[in-house]
């Protein structure tokens, strides 16, 4: 009868302590899983501009892409900057942009998007080479 009990018991034990690993991984979310919606797309624009281009015109080309996130709702992350490096890998290119989405559709949405169309017209005439790629974010 002991022995009967005492596999009772530990059944139950291991049971709750299933139960509290599961509560504390989101029900029965596993970790993989959780993963996998944290994950966010990153959009990295590398530009290089034509010798012609004037500061003014590159200053221009620059708020332009800064007001992108103001004016198309499914960018969930914005940032850039220029080259800093001390390699001198760069091959010209100068301007980072890096934009995040959610999901493949905030990126589909945004790229044909009226402000992000217009934003091409400003840096067309200055643009000698531009360099994008996207990626799903891994830990």
């Amino acid at each position: 009868m002991k022995k009967v009990f005492f596999g009772f018991a530990t059944a139950a034990l291991l049971l709750v302590g299933y139960a509290g690993i599961m509560t504390t991984q989101g029900g029965n979310t596993t970790h993989s899983e959780q993963g996998k919606k944290d994950r966010v797309l990153r959009h990295v624009v590398l530009f290089k501009f034509k010798d012609g281009s004037a500061p003014e015109d590159l200053k221009k080309i620059e708020d332009a892409f800064r007001t992108l996130p103001e004016k198309i709702p499914q960018i969930a992350g914005f940032e850039w900057g220029t080259d800093a490096s001390v390699e001198n890998l760069a091959q010209g290119f100068t301007h980072c942009f890096f934009v995040t989405f959610r999901s493949e559709e905030d990126r589909d949405a945004y790229l044909p998007h009226p402000a992000h169309k217009e934003f091409g017209t400003v840096l067309r005439p200055h643009l000698d080479k531009v360099l994008v790629i996207d990626y799903w974010t891994r830990e």
